[in-house]
């Protein structure tokens, strides 16, 4: 029976069975994250870390909040670089992982209070959320699919909601993505920090860069596959970043990956060759850790992922996070 990619693609990726649900294979076997790409992303983290911390005047206990922490590979790679009154919280529906680090709490829903950093690395971009498209006659109409196939029909027309949304932030005609229910968790997110700051990561796009035809993907063993929303693949869209920046209501920046990770010392410079003759070894490993990092600030990959980062309560050294 068909229905509407919401419902589908809740249904798929966190229903009994859905993608992110069950055991075995964790996201990581599927798609790759800067998380997994290299541990300089982890390293950029860390820093960013020490400068809200230190904005906040360094608080008794700062909380450290990866939500869509896949297996927990992020908080377990930062676990031992932080001292203990940094509290590290995952929040996953997937049960704990076995062999997670001690030290790191494992929840199903967001605290109910954080003082420190939330991050949200491709997060975002699984919120489920409807697809629209035009009839023959132009009228934008919900998008229904067979949750076994995949495959599409047109159905009913748009409800309010969902049209003023588009008219707001996806104005061009033909296929859209309405990303109210992503807007609507952000700001729930951000709400929940008291002083600090909430950053979400993810592939996305702007107002007037809409793509014509959408984003809506699947990704199965590393290949880009048809979506279908019946468990086996992770489904996925885009993120509209503005239109989600806009509905946390705090100060924000938004920027890109390349121009995040620059600022926080990852620029992908290759070592100098003098190093070379004074030390082989060092100079083969540096050259390693820079390829690793072009990887990561490559315009045309990881790099052209966007960093929200909202500011909460936070005093004017905030400004120089990033």
């Amino acid at each position: 029976m068909k229905t509407g990619w919401r419902a589908a693609m809740q249904s798929g990726l966190y229903g009994p069975g859905g993608f992110f649900v069950r055991a075995g294979q964790g996201p990581a076997d599927h798609f790759r994250t800067s998380v997994h790409a290299s541990p300089l992303f982890a390293g950029a983290l860390l820093r960013l870390v020490e400068r809200v911390d230190a904005a906040l005047g360094r608080p008794r206990t700062f909380d450290l909040v990866d939500v869509g922490a896949g297996r927990g590979e992020l908080l377990a790679a930062l676990r031992p670089l932080l001292p203990e009154r940094v509290r590290l919280t995952a929040v996953e529906v997937a049960p704990r992982p076995p062999g997670l680090p001690g030290g790191i709490a494992w929840r199903h829903d967001l605290p109910e209070a954080v003082t420190g950093l939330l991050v949200a690395t491709e997060w975002l971009d699984n919120v489920p959320l409807d697809v629209t498209d035009l009839d023959d006659a132009g009228r934008q109409r919900k998008v229904l699919v067979d949750p076994a196939t995949g495959a599409e029909t047109l159905g009913g027309p748009v409800d309010a909601a969902d049209l003023f949304w588009l008219r707001r932030w996806w104005p061009a005609a033909g296929r859209a993505e309405i990303g109210w229910p992503r807007d609507a968790a952000w700001a729930d997110a951000v709400q929940r920090v008291r002083r600090g700051c909430a950053l979400a990561i993810d592939y996305g796009h702007l107002r007037d860069e809409r793509p014509a035809l959408g984003t809506l993907t699947g990704y199965r063993g590393g290949r880009q596959v048809q979506p279908v929303p019946d468990g086996s693949c992770d489904v996925t869209a885009h993120v509209a970043m503005d239109a989600v920046a806009a509905a946390a209501g705090v100060p924000y920046r938004l920027v890109h990956q390349r121009e995040a990770l620059r600022a926080l010392g990852v620029d992908g410079a290759r070592p100098p060759l003098d190093l070379a003759r004074s030390d082989p070894a060092g100079y083969v490993r540096a050259l390693a850790a820079a390829g690793s990092e072009a990887e990561l600030i490559e315009p045309g990959g990881l790099g052209g992922h966007w960093w929200l980062l909202h500011t909460v309560d936070v005093d004017r050294r905030g400004s120089m996070l990033l």
